[in-house]
């Protein structure tokens, strides 16, 4: 959750390292942080709260150096303050953690112990002792960090210098992401590539328990007990108007326009547009590292990837927070094309409840910065139990990309909107062709049956943009929808999940009671909320489960409940109950979801922005889960 800036070489490091943590803000943070290197010694400045404070601080400081570090934080131990904002100094030692560290009682009651002066109350502060204590040791500041690993339990990625080695940045981890660029006569590091990718496009991943040895541009590499290795770089090509808002009031609202180019990215790899087939590319069942996908054998690579939908028995989706509930989406599809028995479960309790993962079991995991602590766990636990993988993820090379044994993209571009809008459109779109791939490769669907479903899906980027139009909609009514005092989302089938989906979305952005339900369970507590001032949103779309619904919703009018009712063309039934109605164009069942949600991002959107939160970055939240 806490963004990690570092910049060694000519360039400005107080410029290099806010531009850096301002592309980090979407992580979420409370405090923020620099330390440069000035005048033979380390100059730190720190602020509480936003980025802006920091700035302020740092307007008329100067600096001498050519290295330093920056830091956002996300408190875990101890209150938001400057006091407890990174980076920590401690006898020379410089240093910005992200992560937690399991251990940190027992290391402060050693360091109190042997006189030390905690002058927070991080875990992260124990870290620089215990290397402040090693160098005056070794007075070598590898060497002291190297010996500090071997007492370190937890989720972290740290970032240290010392005032005695002006030249000198070490980087190390085990757990949360960090990533060395590469430039020339220059090296950075951060916790994300959004961070640096305006400076350099050649970066190396550092994977667990790996230690980047920094001096001056050159960087080397080595295991945490000390032996050299040979890392590969990867290069990306991003560029920095990608991550920018385009004109947009906010980057959500940005993402939510880039929908329709994100879903056709996503299934673009895997459809042929002529003969209106699914044959996923470049998976890399075979073995192959994620550096070498591009270079696999299409017809090798597709075979293999048939084998293995051919040998399964039962397929496992986990994931958290919004990429469940694509999940979830995924069981309808799976199960009812490729007919193939279909678990989906939140990360966070599968990892812990002792599962039974059956012989021949794929698990398939979604997470968009393919960093999600629960999620990794959950895919090291299914490997040791002998299952094979399969991962979804927007960030290549990734953690959780680099160790699943099966490999797919959203290809949705950079996501900075904390709330997740085109990433997860995209991971519905990959889902729909897994489910065709998984269909065909088994025999249970006709060709016939596939083309249709293809020209469905090829024709939902451009259903999408027609749907885009109630942006203004909802511009204009979420001064009289904010008045509600709850909302409750119902669906049936396919669109249950897109009704918990959009009732997150408004928990997430406008902080207001929302709760997604199965339709058919409103009888089961819900019909006791209803009255005038509650507002039902209804996702109902003609599919086979539009009968069922439309009961339901009758139900919740006769409580006096204010509908908001999602269907499909010029339904007048629709139309006639609801205060609201929103009308979608003609889809199949199996893209329907695609369409469905987009209102309902809308609609968050702004209500938010109408009650004047930060629509970006809400309270509470970050993008990226790293620790539990």
């Amino acid at each position: 959750m806490c963004g990690i800036v570092g910049y060694l070489g000519p360039q400005s490091p107080k410029d290099i390292i806010i531009s850096g943590l301002k592309k980090l803000e979407y992580r979420g943070y409370d405090s923020a942080g620099i330390a440069i290197l000035d005048k033979g010694t380390t100059k730190r400045v720190r602020a509480q709260g936003k980025l802006k404070n920091l700035e302020e601080k740092l307007v008329n400081e100067k600096f001498d150096g050519h290295l330093g570090i920056g830091h956002t934080r996300w408190a875990t131990h101890g209150k938001p303050s400057e006091r407890n904002a990174h980076p920590h100094q401690v006898r020379g030692i410089n240093l910005v953690h992200n992560g937690i560290i399991e251990n940190y009682l027992d290391i402060r009651e050693d360091l109190l112990a042997q006189g030390a002066e905690i002058t927070s109350d991080t875990d992260s502060e124990l870290v620089a002792h215990l290397i402040a204590n090693e160098i005056e040791i070794t007075k070598d500041l590898y060497k002291a960090v190297e010996s500090t690993l071997t007492k370190l339990r937890g989720a972290f990625s740290i970032l240290v210098m010392w005032d005695k080695e002006p030249d000198h940045l070490i980087a190390f981890k085990d757990g949360p992401p960090l990533v060395v660029g590469l430039g020339k006569e220059e090296v950075f590091v951060a916790s994300d590539v959004q961070a640096l990718i305006q400076y350099t496009k050649t970066f190396v991943y550092l994977d667990d328990r790996e230690i980047a040895n920094i001096k001056g541009s050159k960087v080397e590499f080595f295991s945490a007990n000390g032996f050299p290795i040979q890392k590969k770089s990867v290069e990306l090509n991003w560029n920095p108007e990608m991550v920018e808002k385009q004109g947009y009031a906010h980057y959500m609202l940005k993402e939510i326009y880039e929908q329709p180019r994100a879903v056709a990215a996503a299934i673009e790899p895997h459809v042929n547009t002529e003969a209106f087939t699914v044959a996923l590319k470049n998976v890399g069942f075979g073995g192959q590292s994620v550096q070498k996908l591009e270079e696999l054998d299409f017809k090798t690579d597709w075979a293999k990837t048939q084998e293995v939908f051919k040998g399964i028995e039962r397929v496992f989706i986990i994931a958290c927070g919004t990429s469940f509930y694509a999940g979830l989406v995924g069981k309808y599809l799976i199960e009812q094309l490729a007919r193939i028995p279909v678990e989906v479960d939140v990360a966070s309790e599968f990892r812990y409840r002792n599962p039974v993962i059956p012989p021949k079991t794929l698990v398939m995991t979604i997470s968009q910065s393919g960093e999600t602590a629960d999620t990794l766990a959950a895919i090291r636990m299914s490997k040791e139990a002998g299952a094979t993988t399969m991962s979804i993820c927007n960030v290549r090379n990734s953690t959780i990309d680099r160790e699943a044994h099966g490999h797919l993209y959203m290809n949705s571009g950079p996501e900075i909107g904390v709330a997740s809008t085109k990433a997860f459109t995209s991971t519905l779109a990959v889902l729909n062709c897994v489910a065709v791939a998984m269909a065909r490769s088994r025999g249970v669907m006709e060709a016939k049956e596939e083309k249709e479903l293809v020209q469905s899906l090829l024709a939902t980027p451009s259903q999408m943009e027609s749907v885009l139009a109630y942006d203004k909609y909802f511009d204009e009514a979420a001064s009289k929808l904010k008045l509600f005092r709850g909302f409750l989302y119902m669906g049936r089938g396919t669109s249950y999940p897109i009704a918990m989906e959009g009732a997150l979305k408004l928990k997430e952005l406008a902080y207001m009671h929302a709760e997604g339900y199965a339709a058919g369970e409103m009888k089961h507590g819900p019909l006791a909320l209803i009255d005038e001032r509650m507002a039902i949103v209804m996702v109902a779309p003609t599919d086979h489960w539009y009968e069922k619904t439309i009961s339901n919703l009758e139900e919740a009018r006769a409580r006096g409940g204010k509908i908001i009712s999602i269907g499909t063309g010029e339904n007048e039934k629709l139309r006639g109950i609801s205060e609201y109605y929103l009308a979608l164009p003609k889809a199949h069942w199996t893209t329907n979801t695609i369409l469905t949600v987009i209102p309902l991002q809308l609609m968050s959107y702004h209500l938010a922005s109408n009650l004047g939160y930060d629509v970006d970055q809400p309270r509470n939240l970050a993008k990226s889960v790293t620790v539990e």
